[in-house]
């Protein structure tokens, strides 16, 4: 069950050495864009892109939707790092690929991880264009022992057995809030629990029906495992789901999702994801002072 793959941190701070000596940021903010969110990347000023395939370490990303490259930039005059396209278990990468883009970013000096996925909705009141603010998550994989922080801990980066009761920040949660009713989108918006299950198919009816009795109001293929990892290592976590379609729960319905109508959902409602997080980044307190490598 367990992967015997090790990254050592001399592995991880190449990788950010590397970085840094081919550019110029030193991004306080780390943005993963989900499904068809790969715009968030491109309202970065003043960039510097790197393709996975050129950064030593980096896993590739093989899903439609994801483009493969890590951008620096700066929105609203504060610095970031936006991955187009993140890696996936159903991959066939291990959680420790999947995860490494985070502790890369924990030792270029990142200070806040914001995730968005695309997921599909459990809630009756969740409709696709919906957009859900992570407050909690089940992590299924974790909880059968597929999880990143298996294997010999590295106290560099945090403790063996880190808290996560508190993993999404509630002042950031609560500042989205508020920017949605400022925005006059708070109708489209809402707190609720994700849960990731391991892909790459879409679940059952019979899953649906357990998950929706579990208390999830959202489901999708990824996020837990980066949040683990950067809860870890101490990073601030905010996470939205973007509500891209209804699980099929009931035997008489004949609907069924597909991939394609994920991303075109992400299509549509990309222009208010995109404020929501600019608007985020803009008010978030951060550490303004030049940023240095913190984990050594």
């Amino acid at each position: 069950m367990h992967s015997k793959e090790q990254i050592s941190h001399d592995e991880y701070q190449k990788t950010a050495d590397w970085l840094m000596s081919h550019t110029k940021h030193r991004p306080l903010v780390a943005i993963i864009c989900g499904s068809g969110l790969g715009m968030l990347a491109d309202n970065l000023k003043c960039q510097d892109s790197f393709d996975y395939s050129k950064i030593p370490g980096f896993p590739q990303s093989t899903v439609q939707g994801h483009a493969g490259r890590l951008v620096f930039g700066e929105l609203k005059g504060k610095s970031c790092v936006c991955m187009q396209g993140r890696f996936h278990m159903y991959e066939g990468h291990s959680l420790l690929k999947t995860t490494f883009p985070i502790r890369v970013f924990k030792l270029m000096g990142v200070e806040t991880l914001i995730v968005t996925n695309a997921a599909g909705s459990l809630a009756d009141g969740l409709q696709p264009g919906d957009i859900m603010i992570i407050k909690d998550h089940i992590n299924f994989p974790g909880l059968i022992g597929l999880n990143p922080l298996c294997g010999p801990n590295d106290d560099k980066f945090g403790p063996r057995f880190p808290a996560m009761s508190g993993c999404y920040d509630k002042g950031l949660r609560s500042l989205v809030m508020e920017i949605a009713k400022q925005m006059d989108v708070a109708g489209l918006v809402q707190e609720g629990v994700y849960a990731m299950v391991g892909g790459p198919n879409f679940e059952t009816i019979a899953e649906a029906k357990l998950l929706h009795r579990l208390g999830v109001d959202a489901v999708g293929m990824s996020t837990a495992p980066e949040v683990v990892v950067a809860t870890h290592c101490g990073l601030r976590v905010f996470g939205l789901s973007l509500i891209t379609n209804k699980v099929v729960k009931s035997y008489e319905d004949s609907e069924s999702v597909n991939h394609e109508g994920v991303l075109e959902v992400g299509r549509l409602r990309s222009q208010t994801v995109l404020q929501l997080v600019t608007e985020l980044i803009s008010r978030m307190e951060i550490n303004n002072n030049e940023n240095t490598n913190n984990v050594s």
